[in-house]
């Protein structure tokens, strides 16, 4: 919950983020109460009907209601990492947006063993958009119309399903008509989706139980019998390749939620022991350029935070907001305390990669993420202390420049 306090002229301060997106629009005052105030912008598409917060209702509750009385139009949530959109029509769901990194067409189609990295992003710097990417991809014959059809409509049917793991957040119903591309078949109705997105929450807590970390790493222990068709593939890859326990079930290519299933029944059998790894600092010449460019956002987060203590929350937020694709880069890696990132995170991250693009990709978002803290050092301590200080931080990011020249 973020706090604001009326001053002595009746005003307040929105959040960076919240004026950001309402710019210029005029407001109008809907409803109010001594406990709640409601702003609305009057000539946007559709027109708010329920707002709030999860909490007392839950997702599935929501869910159902706009169910049960056949609405149409699109419910939002908003996180403090980004916003997911549900779109309704008649009551039954048939669309869904994110603009969280790993609900990206592009990642699922990564995750799900369609394309490779490298060659994701090369398609990337040729798309106009995300609306383009699968267009893209197709036209290349790096995937089929059969098989980007079926990943958007995993990729609808998993932005609902990551919905009922969240619990903290605001929401808003907009009554509008839906356009015909915002129409996808889903292979559930809602009621039924709704029941299998609870389900998953629950048997999603029991494999975790089991397998602890994504990043434990599996190790196979014997064939055992008797085993389903892809559990033996999963097995296979274990035997044979080994790795951590996202990347098997990446191999897989079955989705998250049925790769942990698997890795789970595995487990249960026999067939698989996971342990967890025990930390190991990077090392190589990804790592030395990871450590110069922390140390630049140490030295810029340091100053900053002195003078404005909620700099790390505008930090993260602006993390979970960057776009593709330097939002996969910095994708689970913590902003610590002291403004730094967790390279280790970040360097795996960015395999799949040729080193030289790795190289380039880590420069060039870290270089937006410094662009960002340079902009809030500006404002927050001035012309003169910040000029200083975008000095000594040129230092650091041209020995940054100058290691990148020496490795190609």
């Amino acid at each position: 919950m973020t706090l604001l306090q009326l001053d002595g002229n009746n005003r307040f301060t929105l959040p960076h983020r919240v004026a950001k997106e309402l710019g210029v629009s005029q407001l109008g005052l809907d409803s109010w109460s001594d406990r709640h105030l409601l702003l609305t912008v009057p000539a946007a598409d559709g027109k708010p009907i329920l707002a709030g917060t999860l909490g007392e209702l839950t997702v599935g509750d929501l869910l159902s209601f706009f169910n049960m009385f056949r609405k149409t139009g699109v419910l939002c949530f908003n996180f403090p990492g980004g916003k997911k959109e549900i779109f309704f029509q008649l009551g039954e769901i048939v669309f869904a947006t994110s603009t969280f990194s790993e609900d990206d067409l592009g990642e699922i189609l990564y995750s799900l063993g369609h394309v490779g990295r490298e060659t994701l992003e090369n398609a990337r710097n040729f798309s106009k958009g995300k609306a383009f990417l699968g267009k893209l991809l197709v036209d290349r014959g790096t995937i089929s119309a059969k098989d980007l059809w079926q990943v958007t409509r995993y990729q609808v049917e998993n932005i609902l399903y990551s919905l009922f793991q969240s619990s903290l957040g605001g929401f808003c119903f907009f009554c509008r008509a839906l356009p015909e591309d915002e129409i996808v078949r889903l292979s559930m109705s809602t009621q039924n989706l709704i029941m299998e997105g609870l389900r998953r929450v629950d048997e999603r807590a029991l494999f975790m139980r089991t397998l602890k970390s994504l990043d434990a790493a599996t190790c196979f222990v014997a064939e055992k019998a008797p085993l389903g068709e892809a559990e033996k593939r999963l097995l296979t890859i274990i035997r044979e390749e080994g790795g951590q326990v996202r990347q098997v079930i990446r191999k897989c290519g079955s989705g998250e939620f049925e790769g942990l299933q698997l890795l789970y029944q595995l487990v249960q059998k026999g067939a698989v022991e996971v342990e967890q790894p025990l930390p190991k600092k990077p090392q190589g010449e990804l790592a030395d350029l990871m450590t110069v460019f922390n140390e630049a956002l140490a030295l810029l987060f340091r100053r900053i935070v002195a003078v404005n203590p909620r700099f790390h929350d505008e930090v993260t937020l602006f993390l979970h907001g960057i776009p593709q694709p330097y939002s996969y880069v910095f994708r689970g890696a913590e902003f610590f305390e002291d403004g730094t990132l967790n390279g280790g995170v970040i360097l795996a991250n960015l395999e799949g990669l040729e080193e030289g693009n790795k190289a380039k990709l880590l420069a060039d978002a870290c270089a937006e993420l410094i662009c960002m803290e340079s902009s809030a050092a500006l404002r927050d301590l001035g012309a003169v202390e910040s000029s200083e200080l975008a000095e000594r931080v040129q230092q650091t990011t041209q020995l940054a420049k100058r290691m990148i020249e020496v490795g190609k």
